[in-house]
């Protein structure tokens, strides 16, 4: 991400939470001291921000959701008692009110789904099974908030997760996956505690999908909930209605996304009920040990570069400098995406 994306993504934070840790940011956004130094000093000039002891900085403009509202002016009292008729405004028809703000967001959906749920509940007095539910919860979102996902809802003995809002990364769906291959051996060390104290094991079924949805504020004053809209979320709650016990299963798009970093056994298509055209699904049974979207390219053959022919140029001339003796540093910036890390594959 860049400069400015960063500094967005912390005052979209710190408008929502009120306040956020220095160590919290260089872990999120993947900080130096440097950096750090230069984040704060643009927010703590340009944005209404303090620092809290060099802890961390606090929002002290609006916070999410609230509106600043000046004091009227003292007025004397009048003589005579006047009645106020409160005013009542006519609804806004569909498409004029003022909905809150919402946005376009490409998400990677999670949805988990405790398997046989309604049998734990008779298996389990009220107590117990709160108590079941509350750590194969805890469990859950453990894994979650390690890889940076956002528990969007609390569904019973469901989660929904959103992955790339309300921080996005370039491997979004990668942390997807991994986020559920984690929560699988989590439950797997709950399960062996659960057999030990309760004589009963969890099952869990997890679908992924990915695509674009609009994600903003639902609901009314005291019940708001930030919630994806579209077909992704639908998607991902079909898919893993086809996931066995203890399994993760995602769309073909997703694979897409993450192809070569994972081993995954093909389930064929699916006509899945809502969705118009039937999908291909896929079993994600492990990671594969790539750890470089380079490593995986280089398997399958480079594709050529294209447009990319004066830089190209610079390169082999540099090298050819360096062979001959002649110390060269080159720098690569740009926008992540750009290609930047194929150029330095540059053959020699």
């Amino acid at each position: 991400m860049t400069f400015d994306d960063i500094l967005n993504q912390v005052i979209i934070l710190l408008k929502r939470q009120g306040r956020v840790s220095y160590r919290a940011l260089k872990m999120r956004f993947n900080l130096d001291d440097e950096y750090l130094d230069v984040l704060k000093e643009e927010l703590l000039y340009v944005h209404p921000v303090r620092d809290d002891e060099g802890r961390g900085l606090v929002w002290t403009g609006n916070v999410e959701g609230t509106v600043e509202t000046s004091s009227p002016p003292p007025q004397s009292i009048p003589s005579t008692p006047t009645r106020i008729t409160p005013s009542v405004e006519p609804a806004s028809p569909l498409g004029t009110s003022h909905a809150p703000e919402a946005e376009r967001r490409q998400l990677t959906v999670m949805f988990i789904d405790l398997v046989a749920s309604t049998q734990l509940a008779s298996q389990l007095d009220p107590e117990d099974l709160r108590d079941v539910v509350r750590a194969y919860q805890s469990a859950c979102t453990g894994v979650i908030q390690r890889y940076e996902g956002h528990v969007a809802q609390l569904l019973g003995d469901g989660l929904l997760v959103y992955f790339g809002y309300p921080v996005a990364h370039e491997d979004d769906a990668q942390r997807a996956v991994r986020t559920g291959l984690g929560i699988l051996d989590a439950v797997r060390d709950l399960n062996q505690a659960l057999q030990q104290a309760k004589g009963i094991q969890l099952g869990v079924r997890l679908g992924i999908h990915t695509g674009l949805v609009v994600i903003g504020e639902m609901g009314e004053a005291g019940r708001q909930e930030q919630l994806a809209l579209g077909e992704v979320p639908n998607i991902a709650s079909r898919i893993q209605g086809l996931a066995e016990p203890n399994t993760l299963v995602m769309s073909e798009t997703t694979l897409r996304l993450v192809e070569g970093y994972f081993t995954c056994e093909a389930l064929g298509e699916h006509t899945l009920r809502g969705v118009p055209q039937s999908l291909k699904v896929y079993r994600v049974l492990s990671e594969s040990g790539v750890h470089s979207r380079l490593d995986i390219a280089q398997t399958r053959g480079l594709t050529p570069l294209v447009g990319r022919e004066s830089e190209v140029t610079l390169l082999l001339e540099r090298w050819a400098q360096g062979k001959d003796g002649h110390g060269q540093v080159v720098l690569l910036s740009g926008d992540a995406g750009i290609g930047k890390s194929r150029l330095g594959m540059t053959p020699k």
